[in-house]
């Protein structure tokens, strides 16, 4: 963290207070290296590998990582996003596989095995997110429909959802929820039921995949950088409340924040961003 990008005064009117705050700053100032580090750290996590891979050469760095794995978290990311369900689960399923008796009796009697992932079988509530937002595209696919025809959806949300939705109230009401939207039209929705609709839930439940694979994968859930920012956050709020000397304003601060944000959008245009929305991240916009 650098004064450099905090907005001071000009030398003939800086106050003691800033003076003094930036010189604490200065002092404090992290090593070239573990601002690599971080930086690195977010290209990782947050799915940019070719960034990440041109910034671990000028930088030198050897991440511990395959960026393969990467591009499939980036994969699965903008199947959700662009509301190819079952495509991001079949791509899921394909990163650990594992084999499991499903909810319904294969036609014959018999159980079926199926192929899963172990990011869904530890994550049933993940999975149900899944499915059910599986069967709000669906429905949205009815809609736009020259004959509207809901039996896709409702063969999905009898096979897929209905089998899941006692083991969990919340499934229940969710799915509940869910199917009122074949009874209302779209652009007649109760305010409760229009969130179902909006691209937000796709990059909620995309970033709560992307979390289960990173965990699933022994790494964290999120990037150094986001947790670093609400501590600053929080450290700002604190001192503001036991009122503290401190400037009156504070930028982030984060060195170079904005040219790492235009250089992996210029430089790397095979990267499909994995973050909350938008260019850039809301927790460092």
């Amino acid at each position: 963290m650098s004064s450099a990008n905090l907005t001071s005064p000009t030398p003939s009117t800086a106050t003691p207070t800033w003076l003094q705050f930036e010189r604490k700053v200065e002092e404090v100032k992290p090593s070239k290296t573990d601002i690599n580090y971080l930086v690195m750290d977010y290209l990782i996590t947050n799915g940019y590998p070719a960034a990440a891979k041109k910034f671990a050469a000028e930088a030198n760095i050897r991440p511990r990582v395959d960026f393969e794995s990467i591009q499939e978290r980036v994969d699965i990311r903008t199947a959700i996003h662009s509301g190819d369900i079952k495509t991001a689960i079949e791509k899921i399923n394909e990163l650990n596989p594992q084999f499991h008796a499903p909810l319904l009796s294969a036609p014959f009697g018999g159980l079926e095995e199926k192929q899963t992932s172990s990011v869904l079988n530890e994550n049933p509530s993940l999975h149900f997110s899944l499915l059910r937002l599986q069967l709000i595209e669906l429905i949205r696919a009815s809609a736009s429909s020259p004959d509207r025809d809901i039996g896709p959806a409702l063969e999905f949300a009898t096979s897929e959802l209905a089998p899941r939705a006692p083991t969990n109230p919340k499934f229940l009401d969710d799915l509940e929820k869910t199917l009122a939207l074949l009874i209302f039209p779209s652009d007649n929705l109760d305010p409760s039921l229009a969130p179902l609709l909006s691209s937000d839930l796709r990059k909620e439940i995309a970033t709560r995949v992307n979390e289960a694979i990173l965990q699933s994968q022994g790494s964290r859930k999120e990037a150094r950088l986001r947790n670093l920012v609400r501590l600053r956050a929080w450290a700002e709020r604190k001192a503001r409340e036991a009122k503290k000397d401190i400037p009156e304003k504070l930028d982030l601060g984060l060195v170079g924040e904005n040219n790492l944000m235009s250089s992996d959008r210029n430089g790397s245009s095979n990267d499909t961003e994995m973050t909350n929305s938008g260019d850039i991240d809301p927790m460092i916009s």
